[in-house]
């Protein structure tokens, strides 16, 4: 950052907000919660009951919460020993604490002026544009009491940042230690991120990034590229990698980016490759979508196949993760006071933008949303 830039100076903001997509914690909460994410799209609820037998494999709780929460604590301990002096709050889209009542309390405590770190690192309809709707009815929510409403700005992407592809990279250097020695060199690297339709893959990132996968796909393999680098600088040995795709949901008619990670296992198998490590770059944390598609589906397929496989950590609460965090609220907010800023970003593609712009990652219908120029 430039030496204009005060250290531990967020004005204008005075508070950052942790905004995530929310998950059940207990079995009484699973339906309730997959009607949350839901609603809208007319799915009956037994339908959901058999969608929510991922949840319930693991006691009804989704991990998320709790890693949240481990974020939180990374995040404020990582801001005071820093000396920057902004509260840290959490709200969640689809499950307590909600992102409503945490704006209201966040108002209530006279905070005007708010930062947004969204749990996605990438840009899309679902991991950007849909925050910034729900931002917008929460913020009409407290218009409509009477209250203040806040000003609030999102954080820019933050999938080339140092603080978030370093630690994927140790992640993966780790899961290479525990494949067995005899087919550690020949691994091959599967990066793994949420399959969404191509359609919405098209169109995401600004207009003149869409077509062909858009920016989402684009952002991905670039994270991936500087991964697979990085450890192939660490060991010595150029490995193949590939970008896939998992969690797959909707209607089958539908195209959705491909292949499936349990898809690409069947063909590294058959093309005689001795192992695979499987890298969840597009997820923050190790939450149900790691757990059960990667920890239990997609491992239960490499067992059936006798391909040796391991699981790369996700980012989760690593100390550099929230310095990265620290950086890209100070260098926003130095933004805001109209100072130069340097913008870190690794890879071809550079520092995402501020603020998303008019056709970015469009809705699916017109709906308001924050954050944004549209």
């Amino acid at each position: 950052m430039s030496d204009q830039l005060a250290p531990t100076t967020a004005g204008p903001y005075d508070a950052l907000l942790l905004l995530s997509f929310g998950g059940p914690e207990g079995p009484d909460d699973v339906v309730p919660f997959l009607e949350n994410v839901t609603r809208g799209r007319g799915i009956p609820r037994e339908r959901l009951k058999e969608v929510g037998q991922h949840y319930f494999l693991f006691g009804g709780v989704s991990p998320i919460n709790a890693q949240n929460r481990e974020l939180l604590d990374a995040l404020r301990k990582d801001f005071s020993e820093n000396g920057l002096d902004l509260p840290v709050y959490w709200g969640n889209r689809n499950w307590a604490p909600y992102l409503t009542d945490t704006l209201r309390q966040m108002t209530d405590d006279g905070h005007r002026r708010i930062l947004v770190l969204a749990t996605s690192a990438y840009a899309s309809y679902s991991g950007c544009r849909q925050y910034r709707e729900n931002l917008a009815d929460s913020l009409a929510a407290l218009e409509a009491e009477g209250r203040p409403v806040p000003r609030v700005d999102k954080l820019r992407h933050y999938f080339n940042h140092p603080g978030f592809v370093t630690p994927m990279t140790d992640a993966v250097l780790a899961a290479l230690a525990e494949l067995p020695e005899d087919v550690r060199e020949g691994a091959h690297l599967a990066f793994t991120t949420h399959s969404i339709p191509t359609a919405a893959a098209d169109t995401s990132g600004p207009v003149e990034a869409h077509g062909d996968g858009g920016a989402y796909v684009a952002q991905h393999l670039d994270t991936a590229r500087l991964i697979a680098a990085a450890v192939r600088g660490a060991t010595g040995v150029d490995r193949p990698w590939k970008l896939v795709y998992q969690s797959r949901s909707g209607a089958p008619h539908i195209p959705w980016l491909e292949p499936d990670i349990c898809d690409h296992l069947e063909e590294l198998h058959a093309a005689g490759a001795p192992a695979a490590v499987m890298a969840p770059i597009g997820f923050v944390s190790d939450h149900m979508e790691v757990r059960y598609d990667l920890d239990t589906e997609a491992t239960a397929k490499a067992a059936e196949l006798g391909l040796p496989v391991a699981r790369a950590a996700t980012v989760g609460a690593d100390p550099r993760f929230a310095a990265a965090v620290r950086e890209l609220v100070l260098e926003r907010a130095a933004t805001e006071r109209g100072l130069a800023v340097e913008r870190c970003a690794l890879g071809a593609l550079g520092a995402s933008h501020d603020v998303c712009p008019v056709g970015c990652c469009p809705a699916r219908s017109p709906r308001p949303a924050a954050a944004g120029a549209q």
